[in-house]
């Protein structure tokens, strides 16, 4: 392989922000928040909307989110 031109690959941890779900990987994405881990070793934090504890195919039970989208903001508003 040629030097300097591929990325630093590294372990990283990353965080469910749905269910609070961690795992420890490597990867070449980098991020300025930290967390110690398991091991006792610190590690690079990134944090991801969906991952195998939340996505449905992985779970086998949609979890909805009511975001409340423009339609039913609309209808609330003006009492539909």
């Amino acid at each position: 392989m040629k030097e300097g031109i591929h990325p630093k690959y590294h372990q990283v941890v990353f965080k469910d922000v749905s269910s609070g779900f961690m795992f420890l990987t490597g990867s070449t994405r980098s991020s300025s928040e930290t967390i110690e881990w398991e091991d006792g070793n610190t590690y690079p934090l990134l944090t991801v909307e969906v991952s195998s504890d939340s996505h449905p195919f992985y779970t086998g039970k949609q979890k909805f989110a009511d975001a409340g989208g423009r339609v039913d903001r609309f209808k609330k508003k003006y009492g539909m």
